[in-house]
């Protein structure tokens, strides 16, 4: 090692939900920690180009559409008729500058030194520190290392993708103008959530997708819930196509299908997956290899191929959430210090911001299919409850899937306003073991949307007594 380097029992690179949680976690035993990232990156991709912006901008859209109170008002309801870029990244600049400020200050506040650059790996407890041109300022040694340095878009080497016309998911936060029509390639969680926000902005969105379906891994009538809801915002689905070519000039692009279809539009936003930020870490230098998509392979305590290094949130792989991101950073910080830790991470709530949005946690009906596990469901829709009236959501929707067995909660599916809220109640229930009948003993406020669990527990528990008075 450098006897001459800054020497800290735990260097972290990343600043993301990850690489933040993994910092805090070790500081807060009395580790002295580091955290290495780009001047303007601190936050990393959530913050900066990925899970914030995403998420404000479709707050913005909701509110200055006034898509959320149609139903009350009329569909030709809006706030604002002309909605501008500048309207739209007014409050998201606002947004990302606060939160910068908040990580900053969350850092700080633990004493864990900020160290501004690019970071690669001279050897297995060695980082140096790259500016801006490439060159070495600093180097850091390090008892124990984690890697928090996420992903960016995959881009496909026969798409010319030119930051203006066609653009990956980060492009779209550039954009000049609201454009009238856009094709989106690729129907994952990144894709329909673009879809979704452009779609309510009255943009005349083609979603264009390789499979024969959307989302595959919800559950299949809420993903038929908001493919209706999305249809009515004159979103059309191109399933089971692939895209041969995008041409682009100043007027606008044309996408060409191998099935021969040719879609005009003003914009192209190619979400075709992602891929790990590894390739100028020097992962050889500390005896680590990325796979294909250059991600790294850990085991449950979050350790690569190298014992005392680490690996958390996007850049290993499912579930690339954010929530889950910052579970395994604070996790691998006590697992590389022998702190006693438990987690319930099994059971994580997946969250999809799309509109209307979707969230559930546990098992679908598919996997409990597949599993032969019996069940039943309870089912509570929005229009039921006078919350639902009020906020005129009269499309939402929460399914419970109930064992028939032990009575316990086996999964919860909710759509609609509030659903990334509504799900941790699930969520909490499952943990504990609860079972429906705690749902319908338990009293809500009224009127809530959260009403919807004892709605549909009832009647999940109706039916399943209905099936034991016939013996079955």
């Amino acid at each position: 090692m450098d006897a001459s380097a800054s020497h800290f029992d735990l260097v972290v690179i990343g600043s993301g939900p990850g690489g933040q949680k993994a910092a805090i976690g070790a500081a807060k035993l009395g580790k002295r920690v580091a955290v290495v990232e780009r001047r303007d990156m601190i936050g990393g991709v959530c913050l900066n180009t990925g899970t914030i912006p995403s998420k404000t901008l479709r707050e913005a859209v909701l509110y200055l559409t006034g898509l959320t109170l149609r139903d009350v008002y009329g569909s030709s309801y809006r706030l604002k008729e002309r909605i501008t870029v500048q309207d739209l990244l007014a409050r998201l600049q606002h947004v990302i500058g606060r939160e910068m400020e908040v990580v900053r200050n969350q850092l700080a506040r633990n004493r864990v030194e900020t160290v501004v650059g690019s970071a690669r790996f001279a050897g297995p407890h060695e980082v140096d520190i790259l500016d801006a041109d490439g060159d070495r300022v600093r180097r850091l040694t390090a008892e124990k290392v984690v890697v928090a340095v996420g992903t960016r878009p995959a881009r496909p080497v026969h798409i010319a993708f030119d930051g203006d016309r066609v653009v990956d998911s980060d492009g779209i936060l550039d954009m000049q103008e609201v454009p009238r029509t856009m094709v989106v390639v690729g129907a994952g969680v990144i894709g329909i959530e673009y879809a979704s926000i452009f779609a309510a902005l009255g943009t005349r969105v083609t979603v264009v997708e390789a499979r024969d379906k959307i989302l595959d891994f919800c559950d299949a009538e809420v993903v038929e819930a908001l493919k209706f809801q999305l249809r009515d915002l004159s979103v059309t689905f191109r399933l089971g196509e692939t895209v041969e070519s995008v041409t682009a000039d100043a007027t606008g692009t044309v996408t060409t299908l191998a099935s021969g279809k040719r879609i005009p539009a003003d914009t192209v936003m190619y979400s075709a997956g992602r891929q790990g930020a590894t390739d100028g870490l020097g992962l050889e230098a500390a005896g680590l290899a990325a796979d294909a998509r250059g991600r790294l392979v850990v085991d449950k305590q979050f350790r690569t191929g190298v014992e005392h290094v680490y690996a958390v949130g996007d850049v290993i792989g499912f579930p690339a959430l954010a929530a889950t991101s910052q579970e395994q950073g604070r996790l691998a910080a006590y697992h590389a210090f022998g702190e006693p830790v438990s987690s319930v991470l099994e059971l994580q709530p997946i969250g999809i911001y799309t509109i209307p949005e979707i969230s559930y946690c546990g098992d679908t009906e598919d996997e409990l299919t597949r599993a032969g596990v019996p069940y039943e469901v309870g089912v509570a829709r929005y229009r039921e409850l006078a919350r639902g009236q009020i906020v005129g959501d009269t499309y939402g929707m929460l399914k419970l899937l109930v064992s028939t067995d032990t009575r316990k909660i086996l999964g919860v599916h909710v759509f609609g306003t509030g659903a990334t809220e509504l799900i941790h109640i699930g969520q909490a229930v499952m943990t504990c073991g609860g079972t429906v009948d705690h749902l319908v003993d338990t009293v809500f406020n009224y009127p809530t949307l959260s009403e919807a669990y004892k709605v549909a527990a009832l009647d999940a528990t109706n039916k399943m007594r209905d099936v034991a008075r016939f013996g079955f």
